[in-house]
């Protein structure tokens, strides 16, 4: 099974633990206000490549992906499950860590033909990092374009499934920043027992002239970028949301 893939990136280093080889995946259903890959939305386009072809070229570099592996984000990997349990599936032959970095937007229970190919590739996936742009169904939807109901399933399902799940959330000023929605996220995920870590990241305004090029509207033109160091502050709002929860469960 081939995917359509956008780009590849040899040493990965904010993509799963250790030094990753990172697949981009082509095509999103997403349109996240502060997008900084545009250029992967759609669904066609990007280069048509064997699993096997991609690993080759994972194994030219393999020393230096001893404590790493390969993670495949997008555009949004779960387009194309096929692919995925493909490649995962070869990875896991050769003991290669395998990762997702998804949305989730492509999760839902209610289809029988995805639900399948979900077991099938979940035996085959060391972690899923999870990016959760909002919490609040009614500002998910305004930043995205998308609902949120299924991506929260989606954490559900993962712990079900005993994955490993790193959770991401991105800080953008004056619109996900309010801290009642920081705890609240904090307080969801806290539930979940294979929770292993927390990124909480600054909005950067590097994806503008991108946007520029593709004569797309920049729609948070004028948003400055988020100050690193209230990022700090704002991760511990999460996580007192984590704390609180677990308390409760204790």
């Amino acid at each position: 099974m081939q995917g359509r893939i956008h780009s590849l990136e040899s040493f990965g280093t904010v993509d799963g633990p250790g030094v990753r080889f990172v697949v981009f995946v082509q095509g999103c259903p997403m349109r996240c206000a502060y997008c900084h890959n545009p250029d992967t939305w759609a669904m066609t386009g990007g280069t048509m490549m064997e699993p096997a072809e991609i690993l080759e070229q994972y194994e030219r570099n393999i020393s230096f992906y001893k404590d790493g592996g390969i993670t495949v984000t997008g555009g949004e990997p779960l387009m194309q499950p096929d692919f995925l349990i493909d490649l995962f599936t070869l990875a896991k032959q050769k003991n290669i860590h395998t990762c997702i970095d998804t949305s989730g937007i492509a999760f839902n229970r209610d289809n029988a033909a995805f639900m399948e190919k979900m077991e099938r590739l979940m035996p085959v996936t060391n972690l899923v990092m999870l990016d959760i742009k909002h919490i609040d169904p009614e500002k998910h939807l305004e930043l995205t374009g998308q609902p949120n109901e299924h991506i929260l399933d989606f954490c559900k399902y993962l712990e079900e499934k005993n994955v490993d799940m790193w959770i991401r959330h991105v800080v953008v000023p004056g619109i996900t920043d309010d801290d009642k929605y920081l705890e609240k996220l904090g307080y969801f995920i806290g539930q979940f027992h294979n929770l292993k870590a927390l990124d909480v990241l600054p909005y950067h305004t590097m994806g503008e002239k991108k946007y520029e090029s593709l004569g797309i509207p920049y729609k948070l033109h004028g948003v400055p970028p988020m100050d690193k160091n209230k990022v700090i502050e704002k991760k511990q709002v999460i996580l007192n949301g984590i704390r609180k929860r677990r308390e409760e469960n204790a």
